[in-house]
Order: C-alpha cells, then sequence, then structure tokens
C-alpha cells in the first residue's frame, strides 16, 4: 500500500528502537498520519510506536497537544514554534520515549512569500532531555506535488524517528 522506500524506512525506525527499548509518539498534520501509517504497516510496531495525533487544524493542536493560541498567532501552524510545541504535547500526553511533530504546506495552495508550498517544519524532542527540541524547517519546493511533498515529509520524519 505504501512506497518501498518508506516501508524499508519505516522498517528501520521500527527495528533499531525496539532494539534499545524505545518507544515513539507523533504529532502530524499535513502528513495526515502518513507516518503513523507507515510504522503500522510494519509487524511488531506496536512494541514501538506509543500513539499518534493528528492535528490537521489548529483547533486539534490547542485541544490535543496544548500548543498555545498565542503561537499560532504570532508564528503560524508552520512553524518551528508549532512543531516544538506539539512535540511537547505529544510527550506529554503519551508515555513514550520520543516524539516528532510535522507541519507544512503541502499545496497546491495557502502558501505565501514566508512559507511558500513545500514549507514543511519537523521537531523531536526526548523526554527527559533538558533545552528545546531539535527543529527544522525544509523546503521541498513549489514545484512538487502535494503527494511528493508529503512523501518527503513522511520520509524525513521516519529518518528523526532513528535512534
Amino acid at each position: 500500500m505504501l512506497p518501498d522506500d518508506i516501508v524499508q524506512l519505516a522498517e528501520r525506525v521500527i527495528r533499531e528502537n525496539r532494539e534499545i527499548g524505545r518507544t515513539v509518539t507523533l504529532a502530524e498534520s499535513c502528513t495526515g498520519g502518513l507516518v503513523a501509517a507507515a510504522l503500522t504497516e510494519i509487524p511488531g510496531s506496536s512494541a514501538v510506536f506509543e500513539r499518534g495525533f493528528v492535528t490537521y487544524s489548529n483547533q486539534a493542536k490547542m485541544e490535543c497537544l496544548d500548543v498555545a493560541s498565542d503561537i499560532l498567532e504570532t508564528f503560524g501552524a508552520v512553524s518551528i514554534a508549532c512543531v516544538w510545541a506539539m512535540a511537547h504535547g505529544a510527550l506529554k500526553h503519551s508515555d513514550a520515549d520520543v516524539a516528532v511533530a510535522i507541519s507544512g504546506v503541502a499545496g497546491p495552495t495557502g502558501g505565501n512569500a514566508l512559507k511558500p508550498v513545500g514549507t514543511v517544519v519537523f521537531a523531536r524532542m526526548v523526554r527527559g532531555t533538558t533545552g528545546e527540541p531539535e527543529g527544522e524547517l525544509k523546503r521541498f519546493g513549489e514545484d512538487l506535488s502535494r503527494s511528493e511533498i508529503r512523501h518527503q515529509a513522511t520520509v524525513c520524519a521516519l529518518e528523526l524517528l532513528l535512534p
């Protein structure tokens, strides 16, 4: 059902995290659950994948992950600040060891000069660490289709879940 590159990467995520006894959670927006779907495609994923949050709307981000409205109003949903808050909320509302959060503009509309179509932000937070979570902004390009942007975002999120 999923592309081979995503399935192979998800297999690595499950295997390598299982080997170190680490569990993961996701807070997805623009990927709409694709990362969770990739992980749960793998037999034995329940030993690693604790839960996922698909918070597509700003309201869902606030209600399910405790993202503050001032973060969304000031920086927007496609911002490092937002995905940091999403990752923090995913850990707070789960028993997982690590959280990855994803938000972006998959297009074909919705972009602007500062955040064009293809802009996706990621954050990873490990339970028990101090300081800010890791964050990254990627621009996959306005020339890619919505499906291609979501594919690339899923690959990046899976890579962030590797130990």
